[in-house]
């Protein structure tokens, strides 16, 4: 084989610069357009305009490219969700629904990512990098939900922070999913993805035995002053999350 033959055949593979970011730029694109599972590593390699083989130089499969771009999604999330808890400022509760917020926000605004991390059927555990950055993505749900547990009121055994991370996740991602079809399946609905689940998590917490007759707080996360005929002392911290304590 001459020189130039193979000058051009590498010419032809690489000619975008960076191939390995051309190909998850082109994968993103049809995972957008077809579905996480709408399209195949040749598809991707076609996208990219670059030789079917040339994929196999960064990559040993479709699934471990859909990894890659999972892996990245979880890092862009886990980002998201960090600055929306700003580590629980001002209050436990207001960074909380940040938090909710943020979710949807990623899911509406990210929706390729979204769904290679969660629709991709890639087995998040045989790859320790995308394991890992999934795990780091949770933690923030986690500790959000350890700090909500933690305000439990008086007299009201406290739920696993485990469990609550998981139930309030798995509303965050029901709700994503609902709003987040972008085909003529999707319903009308009468009501915001925030709303919804705001109205969700209101309904999971109350049944856990929070209070949810919630007062606004300012900006600076002061509390509310006690109700005419309380004994509370001024300062003293809430019984709930939602800043009473439970009627007796």
């Amino acid at each position: 084989m001459s020189w130039r033959k193979e000058q051009r055949r590498a010419e032809r593979g690489y000619h975008h610069g960076n191939l390995k970011e051309a190909l998850l730029q082109a994968a993103l694109g049809l995972i957008a357009e077809k579905g996480a599972a709408g399209f195949t590593f040749a598809d991707a390699a076609r996208s990219a305009g670059v030789s079917p083989a040339a994929p196999y130089r960064h990559f040993r499969d479709r699934d471990e490219l859909l990894a890659s771009i999972a892996q990245r999604g979880f890092e862009q999330f886990e980002a998201v969700l960090t600055k929306a808890w700003d580590d629980g400022r001002p209050d436990t509760v207001s960074a909380f629904e940040r938090v909710g917020r943020a979710y949807l926000a990623f899911a509406r605004n990210e929706p390729a990512f979204y769904s290679a991390m969660f629709e991709s059927g890639v087995p998040v555990d045989v790859n320790p990098m995308l394991s890992a950055a999934s795990e780091r993505a949770f933690g923030i749900i986690r500790a959000a939900a350890e700090r909500l547990a933690a305000l439990t009121p008086p007299g009201v055994a406290r739920p696993p922070a485990m469990m609550m991370a998981l139930h309030i996740w798995s509303m965050s991602h029901g709700v994503a999913s609902l709003f987040g079809r972008g085909d003529a399946a999707r319903r009308k609905l009468p009501m915001s993805a925030e709303d919804l689940l705001e109205a969700g998590v209101l309904i999971y917490l109350r049944g856990l035995g929070f209070p949810t007759d919630r007062k606004p707080q300012d900006q600076a996360g002061a509390q509310p002053p006690p109700p005419p005929g309380s004994s509370a002392a001024p300062g003293t911290p809430p019984a709930g999350p939602w800043g009473h304590k439970p009627a007796t």
